[in-house]
């Protein structure tokens, strides 16, 4: 079962946006909503061609733009 109730299995590199929000509470990202991972794409954070997003390269992607706010 996914993490927004559907009974898809999660597939890491097609997830929604709400599954992905889910997954990163579950990992201890408490404060992360469905409007700020919209606020990310919105931003450039890829996303897949169906508006899915997969994990890793969103990850990398946060990784990225907090290195470059370091800078």
């Amino acid at each position: 079962m996914s993490a927004t109730g559907h009974n898809a299995a999660l597939t890491p590199a097609r997830l929604a946006v709400a599954d992905v929000v889910a997954v990163l509470r579950s990992v201890g990202a408490r404060h992360l909503s469905e409007d700020a991972v919209q606020a990310d794409i919105a931003a450039g954070a890829p996303t897949n061609p169906d508006g899915t997003m997969n994990l890793a390269t969103y990850i990398a992607w946060l990784a990225r733009e907090a290195e470059h706010a370091r800078d």
